[in-house]
């Protein structure tokens, strides 16, 4: 369970940082990096459901 919980930590830092870089930016996001948000995202619920099935 340790090791999900590092991984869904990774995941979300990573989200949180596209994420902030964006609002830095003040703009829309490219197609690229709104797909990397998209796909972290999935990521997170995937490790999420997994840890669940775990309990």
């Amino acid at each position: 369970m340790e090791k999900l919980e590092v991984l869904l930590a990774r995941l979300k830092a990573r989200q949180r940082e596209l994420i902030m870089e964006a609002a830095e930016l003040n703009i829309i996001p490219a197609a690229p990096t709104l797909r990397q948000i998209a796909e972290l995202q999935n990521a997170i619920a995937a490790v999420l459901a997994v840890a669940a099935e775990e309990q």
